[in-house]
């Protein structure tokens, strides 16, 4: 029998925030995402990591992208970086990176990271190096998709959030022959390589590796834009960083992300839904599903 997520899924998640929380209290996220022409992917996944309550949010971008995150996401530190000549973030990076990630509570990596020889090589390096929890989603997840036992690497544990063309490239299949068996291809994956797989699309599965299942049944198809998974990334990530539990926090990440676009689609339609609206409702996502 099919198990759902539901409010219990995000209660259960959620960490208490007592009234003497601080910023280092509610933990931090390291966001590694952007490049030249996908500034916009960062900016997202930021704006919605910081409407999950995270402490503190640092942003490592290239340094072309900076100028621009910074006019318009004044609540996160930057970590301004080296990138090669088409705009990516460049791998000598590496060091730097996986400093600043032996202070964080969780690392997010791939939001318009762009595919090139320094990026499938930084996100390598991360997956096996990184000394907290990790979130790939989008370019991350295609640059391994011609090795992903790199994912075996990884000394914390991981969470992958593919689309089904995302996770065909990273099991040979096409799109259509993961969404034929979408429950049985997520866990298959969280099994073999011992990460828990969020497996995007309609009724998104959350498939941990000793077995556990969920399918969601928020959301709707107003979310099927560019963007959406970005937002989603960001969520998970933040909640990752508060509630070190990757199985439960992801669950509870899909949830609310569908929720919020439930709620955005309400107010303007699913045709006119656009990525920025499912952040703005966070909040009333969470208000509704946790009273």
């Amino acid at each position: 029998m099919t198990q759902r997520t539901n409010r219990e899924t995000l209660s259960a998640a959620l960490t208490d925030r007592p009234d003497d929380a601080h910023k280092g209290s509610c933990g931090t996220l390291l966001s590694v995402c952007g490049s030249y022409g996908m500034a916009g992917a960062a900016l997202m996944a930021g704006k919605a990591a910081l409407r999950c309550g995270i402490g503190l949010l640092k942003c490592a971008l290239p340094n072309s992208v900076y100028p621009i995150a910074a006019g318009q996401l004044w609540e996160s530190v930057y970590l301004p970086l080296s990138q090669t000549e088409s705009g990516a973030i460049s791998a000598e990076n590496l060091p730097l990176l996986l400093r600043e990630a032996q202070s964080a509570s969780a690392l997010l990596v791939g939001c318009g990271l762009s595919l090139c020889g320094d990026t499938r090589s930084l996100t390598r390096g991360l997956i096996g190096g990184a000394a907290c929890p990790l979130v790939l989603d989008a370019d991350a997840l295609n640059c391994i998709a011609d090795d992903p036992d790199v994912l075996k690497t990884a000394r914390f544990p991981l969470v992958i959030t593919p689309h089904p063309g995302e996770m065909g490239r990273l099991t040979g299949k096409t799109a259509s022959q993961v969404n034929a068996a979408r429950e049985q291809t997520a866990l298959d994956f969280a099994q073999k390589y011992g990460v828990v797989t969020v497996l995007k699309g309609a009724g998104t599965v959350t498939a941990a590796p000793d077995g556990r299942v969920l399918v969601n049944p928020t959301g709707n198809s107003g979310m099927a834009t560019g963007g959406s998974g970005d937002v989603l990334a960001g969520m998970l990530a933040s909640l990752l960083a508060q509630n070190p539990k990757p199985f439960e926090t992801a669950a509870a990440a899909v949830y609310l992300h569908g929720k919020a676009g439930d709620l955005a689609a309400e107010a303007f339609g699913k045709r006119s839904l656009l990525p920025t609206d499912i952040i703005s409702f966070i909040p009333k996502a969470f208000e509704t599903e946790t009273r």
